[in-house]
């Protein structure tokens, strides 16, 4: 497994798909990115030398905002949202779909697993029930 800025990609992988396996790429830029090394795209990320390793390493870093970098702004974007108080930093807070789709069914990604809602009884009628049953 060759290692591009901290990250092991999979060596079995052709170099593009392998590349998007780094957070802040993906296939549209890994293509660029081999274009720019020089690199044949059918070769598989296993077969790279050292450098090339290096050369897609340094136009990485010279062309994108990618991992520790990339994470933190986003996450600072979402505080700053929070923070302004605005609608979506409201659905941020909440855990609630932003982008504005439906709650009222779906949206279980956000929301969470369902948390059935009932008739909660005390334990003696509980314990009538249970006897009637039987």
């Amino acid at each position: 497994m060759p290692r591009i800025i901290g990250v092991d990609i999979p060596g079995k992988k052709k170099v593009e798909y392998a590349l998007c396996y780094i957070y802040g790429i993906g296939l549209p830029k890994a293509k660029v990115i081999v274009r720019d090394a020089h690199i044949d795209p059918a070769k598989r990320a296993d077969d790279l030398t050292p450098d090339e390793l290096r050369t897609l390493t340094d136009i990485i870093q010279k062309k994108c905002r990618v991992e520790g970098d990339l994470r933190r702004e986003v996450a600072q974007n979402i505080r700053r949202l929070i923070s302004i108080g605005c609608y979506r930093g409201l659905r941020h807070r909440k855990g609630l779909p932003v982008r504005g789709q439906r709650t009222s069914t779906n949206a279980r990604t956000r929301k969470g697993p369902r948390k059935t809602v009932g008739v909660v009884r005390s334990k003696e009628v509980r314990k009538e029930l249970r006897s009637d049953k039987e």
